[in-house]
């Protein structure tokens, strides 16, 4: 035999931005699979809906609203858990600015987000997977969602574009640091996905219309291509993969 299945039973997962868009959709692959979940998002209301979701497929779901970017929150929720199996790095934000008009506060948001606070969560979940004698033996998996963002440029895209290319950067080294502990860390790397937050930027049609152009294979993704791919990072179907991306960009990184 020589397909290996999706199978996460007896994991547990963590996913952040897990209230609604890719977050749901990679909570909800993964509890498919059979992990346990920990889900963390912002809005309580968001968590409700995603957690009934999550317990049909007959596994167990904790939730957490909080900010993420709040370290002292973000440390007592993962110390106060059993065990971490999976890290799905999900929470993020773009504010479209052209270079010349950044706001200060908007750029040290958006770092503060994508890119500090994904890079404590990363730590604090890696020492409780490493509190589990056992780690070597069973493995585990970081996922940050990163973007085709953290591989090409784009217009009005300067900070989201450095946040990305700096997660692709610890990823890599982060991968090398904990192979001795076989944990693994990848990216996945979305094109524009159908989520809330991208129905509202293709209410510009125009926009919409230069994406969709720049897709060789002239669609947006769904949020379970994504989640997909994810839910593969997670298990053992990829054993030998750390340190890389998986880029589901329908080709735009290609040209």
């Amino acid at each position: 035999m020589y397909l290996k299945k999706i199978n996460l039973k007896n994991k547990i997962a963590l996913v952040t931005g897990a209230g609604k868009g890719l977050g749901k959709a990679c909570a909800i692959a993964l509890a498919e699979a059979g992990s346990d979940l920990i889900i963390l998002s912002r809005t309580e209301s968001d968590l409700n809906k995603v957690s009934k979701i999550i317990k049909k497929f007959k596994v167990k779901c904790k939730k957490y609203a909080c900010d993420v970017t709040n370290y002292n929150t973000v440390k007592k929720i993962i110390n106060e858990q059993k065990k971490i199996d999976i890290l799905v790095n999900n929470a993020g934000i773009n504010i479209p600015e052209h270079f010349t008009k950044i706001k200060k506060k908007n750029m040290e948001y958006i770092v503060n987000l994508n890119t500090i606070a994904t890079f404590h969560l990363a730590q604090l979940c890696t020492f409780k997977m490493l509190e589990n004698k056992n780690r070597k033996k069973i493995g585990g998996s970081i996922i940050n969602m990163s973007s085709q963002l953290g591989h090409v440029g784009a217009p009005i895209r300067s900070v989201y574009n450095m946040t990305k290319f700096g997660l692709e950067g610890l990823t890599k080294g982060m991968a090398i640091d904990l192979a001795k502990n076989n944990i693994r860390v990848n990216t996945v790397c979305p094109t524009f996905v159908e989520t809330p937050m991208i129905k509202r930027f293709f209410k510009n049609k125009k926009f919409k219309k230069e994406v969709i152009s720049n897709i060789p294979l002239g669609r947006v993704a769904d949020a379970s291509d994504v989640a997909t791919a994810v839910a593969f990072l997670a298990s053992d179907a990829s054993s030998m993969i750390t340190g890389t991306s998986i880029l589901v960009d329908g080709g735009w990184t290609a040209k």
